[in-house]
């Protein structure tokens, strides 16, 4: 039994390369539950980061009262991090869990019943339609639900509606890693595998925080470092994270200077010859602009910029350049940042530079920051095309209109898909008047939050808000909608690398609860959306009716499923797409043939130009003529758009904690999680808290030029200059009331986004920090991960263990065989 709050990434498993990642099979019970007592174990997957874990569920007397980690399971091999063991199924059965739906009578929610809240929707919907047409609506989903919601919520907007006003939440976190994926590879779609962390000689991690984000992941790594043969680590990040502490160059960049760092790595490729001309020959294109646009960028010139050293410039591009199989991982530091999209591009045109790709140790992944994210940009719910594809190619849309049986001119496809950022900004303009929030909490995740209340309290908007309880977005809504979680629906979800696991249905959901699908069902009845033959739009009984519909749709594309059932995901472990007749088993990873989706027939995306966004369009792409190769793209350094001055001295960066999960919906409801870090916290450097006479725990006042928080002070090992806070707290507590204070980190952020991407930029901007109070205690920060003391500044005071008590011990049970890399029919069965 392990402490697992103590003990975040548990007990190493070592093994060297070319090994097996040994099996480690994690679990936790309710109290009081012996593991006899459980009546059934329901096969799942873990949907509190993109990692994808496989689990079962415990079920007992109707209730979820534990999980374990699934040991034959491709991505886990049986292990959980913190939030899979405690918040999975603590953060879905919780007394506060909404179980009718509310509507707003005289400016208050009451309970009310389906019929009713539908009717409001429904006939608020078919009024602005006739009034306004389809563009008085818009919809905001998330990364959590699952594949066949997405799906029909994608079939609703725009074949039933015909609105491009369609996002979801995956625009805060993984909108620059499709972009950056369809810039150089022509499609989205992760080229590599996480089995090549069990081949690499050495890990390059991008603005990823992987052990706190991914924790399984890092596990995996951790492992790997253990063993013989261990991988150089080189890690990019502000903070002295995990990461940085196990790797051989840490890069501590000033936060938005993240694209000149890599115009120098990619500079000392070149001026070292450490690239792979024959490959760039064959297999790409563009390779000459690469090369003028990086020329300035030395060693010393990314020092002054960044505040790198330059030697570990040189050592971490020489790691690169000599190295045989390199991966690199990429995530919200660089996607959240300034230039967001040409810095992803730049990670792939590291790899392309060498030819490493398609090979055992040799890929990238541009990480996702939800479970389902990857979901949600397949099927189209966040406004792309249903799979991958091109918005600007006219025989896609047809391909659509064919597969929908509905007239290719509904289909939105006159302009880019509307990215939330835009979408917030109509309603505030007063052209989207309908609003459909699902399964997200844009009142505490989206940037400058200030601007976003006043835009969620128009007067013009009808608000609906789909949910399992009622979040600080839900507050403000006209029509709240009770959901079925996780545990209490049957559906597939595909994670970073690929994997589609199915998740079964274990209980009932609560009181009137309903999964989210049912509700777009429901939806598009009511409004009585149909084909050209008249009959219904969506004929679908349940999930699995979607699913298989969803396979049709992905056919010949680049994410095809035709090869996936129900049946070949039961028993056995996930799948990595492509899976059809050509790649029965599943594909572990892309481009190994040198051939990519850039074809102008088949591609995604013509691309941008990755300065000022615009549309490369048809004509210009065809001209430069990929024809199945990969594309060098690149654009200037610009310094972030707000950086600091007299007034405001310190760079803000938000980020997040190992306890927490995006707005703490689940994990907050979790004893474990939330007793090791209940509220928020900043921090500052040893130097700059000594400066300010701060110390430990003392409370100060944050504020930018557009909002403040006040929180207490962790001296942490942060970088000189910079700010960082944990983005999870919101301004509600979970009893819906005021907490009081303001602790939003996104209080402070700035409404700015990628060009290309429209990702927001909330890792950069200018802040000033007054002191508020003495502190009487430390600050809530836990001390096992980057947020851990560096010292104790100006005020001394001591600073005790993040713990989890009895209440957190999980046990680990080491199995002595070892789950194949891809599962065989015959396994999964």
């Amino acid at each position: 039994m392990v402490d697992r709050i103590a003990e975040v990434w548990g007990t190493r498993t070592p093994y060297a390369r070319h090994e097996r990642w040994p099996v480690r099979v994690d679990q936790v019970l309710a109290e009081g539950v012996r593991e006899s007592e459980v009546e059934r174990w329901v096969q799942s997957a873990c949907v509190l980061c993109s990692n994808g874990c496989g689990i079962d569920i415990a079920v007992k007397d109707g209730s979820m009262v534990g999980v374990r980690g699934r040991s034959a399971d491709i991505v886990n091999h049986g292990r959980l991090g913190p939030k899979g063991l405690f918040a999975s199924w603590q953060g879905v059965d919780n007394k506060d869990r909404l179980t009718r739906p509310l509507v707003r009578e005289n400016g208050v929610l009451v309970e009310s019943d389906w019929e009713t809240a539908m009717e409001r929707i429904v006939s608020r919907s078919k009024d602005l339609l006739d009034r306004k047409g389809p563009l008085s609506h818009g919809f905001y989903t998330s990364g959590q639900l699952f594949l066949e919601e997405y799906y029909a919520q994608a079939i609703v907007g725009k074949a039933g509606i015909g609105t491009p006003h369609m996002d979801g939440n995956t625009r805060l976190c993984t909108a620059s890693a499709a972009a950056a994926m369809k810039e150089s590879f022509g499609s989205d779609g992760q080229p590599g595998s996480y089995v090549d962390i069990d081949e690499c000689d050495a890990m390059f991690l991008f603005g990823h925080n992987m052990a706190e984000t991914q924790t399984v992941l890092w596990m995996r790594v951790l492992d790997r470092i253990a063993g013989r043969d261990r991988p150089r680590i080189v890690c990019v990040d502000p903070r002295e994270t995990e990461v940085a502490r196990h790797a051989e160059v840490h890069l501590r960049v000033r936060p938005g200077t993240n694209l000149a760092l890599m115009h120098g790595l990619v500079r000392e490729l070149f001026v070292n010859g450490w690239i792979d001309q024959e490959y760039i020959d064959q297999h790409t294109v563009n390779v000459d602009e690469l090369r003028a646009t990086v020329e300035p960028w030395t060693p010393d010139a990314v020092a002054e910029t960044c505040g790198v050293d330059a030697g570990d410039v040189r050592r971490a591009a020489e790691i690169f350049g000599t190295s045989d199989r390199v991966l690199s991982t990429v995530l919200q530091g660089f996607y959240q940042s300034s230039q967001a999209t040409a810095s992803s591009c730049a990670v792939n045109n590291l790899h392309l530079l060498r030819g490493l790709l398609g090979k055992p140790g040799c890929g990238i992944l541009q990480m996702n920051g939800q479970p389902t994210a990857q979901n949600n940009r397949e099927c189209g719910a966040d406004g792309d095309l249903s799979g991958f594809r091109n918005w600007e190619n006219p025989e896609h849309v047809q391909e659509l209109a064919d597969l929908w049986k509905v007239d290719a001119a509904i289909i939105p496809h006159w302009a880019p898909p509307t990215h939330a950022m835009q979408i917030f900004r109509y309603v505030e303009q007063g052209s989207i008047e309908f609003l459909w929030i699902s399964a997200t909490n844009p009142a505490v995740s989206l940037p400058q939050l200030s601007r976003i209340r006043d835009i969620l309290t128009a007067d013009s908007l009808f608000l609906v808000v789909q949910d399992l309880y009622l979040t600080e977005t839900a507050q403000y809504a006209d029509v709240v909608l009770p959901a079925a979680a996780w545990g209490e629906k049957t559906g597939t979800f595909t994670n970073v690398n690929r994997t589609v696991h199915l998740s079964e249905k274990a209980v009932e959901p609560p009181g009137e609860a309903r999964s989210d699908l049912d509700t777009f069902l429901d939806y598009s009845r009511r409004m009585g959306f149909t084909r050209l033959d008249g009959t219904p739009l969506l004929q679908w009984s349940g999930p699995e009716e979607a699913f298989t519909a969803w396979t049709e749709c992905s056919r010949g594309r680049p994410c095809d499923y035709t090869g996936i059932t129900y049946d070949t995901l039961r028993g056995g472990s996930g799948v990595p797409w492509p899976c059809n007749e050509e790649h029965p088993e599943g594909t572990v990873r892309l481009y190994g043939d040198g051939v990519f989706p850039t074809d102008p027939g088949y591609c995604e995306s013509y691309g941008h130009d990755l300065l000022t966004g615009a549309t490369v369009g048809p004509e210009t792409y065809k001209a430069n003529n990929p024809a199945g190769r990969a594309i060098f793209k690149t654009a200037p350094y610009h310094p972030a758009h707000e950086t600091p001055d007299d007034e405001y001295p310190f760079r803000f960066t938000t980020g997040r904690t190992v306890y927490q999960f995006h707005t703490r919906t689940k994990t907050g409801r979790s004893p474990q999680l939330n007793g090791a870090a209940p509220d928020a916290w900043v921090e500052m450097s040893v130097s700059d808290a000594e400066s300010y006479g701060l110390g430990e725990g003392d409370v100060v006042r944050v504020e930018s030029r557009r909002g403040h928080i006040t929180a207490s002070v962790r001296v942490s090992g942060i970088r000189d200059g910079s700010i960082f806070a944990p983005f999870h707290y919101g301004y509600w507590d979970e009893e819906g009331e005021p907490h009081g204070r303001y602790r939003a980190a996104n209080e402070l952020t700035i409404t700015e986004w990628d060009p290309v991407s429209k990702q927001p930029v909330l890792k950069n901007a200018a802040v000033r920090v007054e002191t508020v109070a003495d502190g009487v205690g430390q600050s809530m920060a836990p001390t096992t991960t980057a947020s851990r003391p560096a010292g104790r500044g100006g005020r001394r005071r001591a600073v005790l263990p993040t713990i989890g008590g009895p209440a957190a011990q999980a046990s680990e049970t080491l199995a002595p065989v070892d789950p194949p890399a891809v599962a065989t029919k015959e396994e999964r069965s």
